[in-house]
């Protein structure tokens, strides 16, 4: 597939999805760029602002096999990547395969589990496989993980330590609607007169494993590569800052900002790419020093006074 091809099934992707999550153009392009990028997305947002909706209404339009976990105190690892049961028929353990064996899996409220089930991702999210009882099962090709998160409630959960954190390409947030936004919500409802939402697959597994192969050839200038490593440099040397990026931090924004540029209509990446990609890519792996808690200081002033003070090179092809 070539990069045209891509960009014009990831607009038609997108305005797919955007018939059931409305007024969402900017945080669905982030998302399907993630995706389209290789990697894992968390979502992390307050209630009812359509996180599990655009990730199934994504996982609809791509075409994939949609499986969802609700993550709970209770939930055991096993639960999630399933287990060997006996068959009395024949006398052997059989193998049943947990919903992590999905081509996209939406990890529900994920910090609402105990961190010995939330480990049981790792290897998946990174090596794409599981492995139970000392035996190793390969996932689908192609896997995501699109992982939700209640900001606001810390009663009974378990925060996402920072390595666990790290494995997600990127952390988006969806915001409020406008009113507008929010009365073509409730419109759209009476007008379909139904509570599902009838979408169709605008491609399948292996037109996306096809567009995530595109993405690789595109252009990335050697100014813009520097200046990825830059940003993610200057988070680890700014004063406020704990612990900045890793080097999987500016890989990151290589990634994500080559998807992003193809969704633009470009075959080549752009500092501006970068910057808009920088947020959901850096925000999550940037800690705060803890004397600074109680002020104003987050992660995403700190970024954006990293783009601030980082010169940004010279657009172009």
């Amino acid at each position: 597939m070539d990069l045209p091809t891509t960009s014009r099934l990831g607009g038609e992707i997108l305005d797919e999805v955007e018939r059931a999550v409305v007024g969402k153009r900017d945080a669905l392009t982030l998302l399907l760029a993630g995706v389209l990028a290789g990697g894992h997305v968390l979502l992390e947002d307050f209630p009812g602002l359509g996180k599990t909706l655009a990730a199934r209404s994504l996982a609809t339009a791509l075409g994939l096999d949609f499986k969802r976990a609700q993550f709970t105190p209770d939930l055991l690892p096993a639960d999630l990547t399933g287990s060997f049961v006996f068959d009395q028929r024949t006398a052997t353990f059989e193998f049943r395969h947990g919903p992590i064996f999905a081509g996209l899996l939406l990890a529900d409220e994920i910090n609402r589990t105990p961190p010995k089930t939330q480990a049981a991702l790792l290897e998946a999210m990174q090596e794409h496989q599981v492995t139970v009882e000392g035996r190793t099962f390969p996932l689908p090709k192609p896997f995501h993980v699109l992982a939700t998160a209640n900001p606001i409630e810390y009663e009974g959960t378990y925060p996402l330590p920072e390595a666990q954190l790290d494995r997600f390409l990127m952390r988006l947030e969806f915001g409020y609607p406008s009113p507008t936004e929010e009365w073509q919500v409730l419109t759209a409802r009476m007008g379909r007169r139904t509570e599902e939402h009838s979408l169709r697959a605008v491609t399948d597994p292996t037109g996306l494993l096809a567009m995530q192969q595109a993405i690789e050839t595109v252009t990335v200038d050697d100014s813009v590569s520097q200046y990825c490593v830059r940003l993610a440099g200057s988070t680890r040397r700014h004063a406020q800052v704990l612990v900045g990026a890793s080097p999987r931090g500016s890989l990151a924004l290589l990634l994500c900002s080559r998807a992003y540029a193809v969704l633009a209509g470009r075959d080549y990446v752009t500092p501006e790419d970068v910057k808009a990609v920088a947020h959901p890519v850096l925000d999550h792996r940037v800690s705060v020093r803890p004397e600074l808690w109680a002020s104003d200081v987050t992660a995403s002033a700190i970024v954006e006074d990293i783009l601030r003070s980082v010169p940004t090179p010279a657009s172009g092809p």
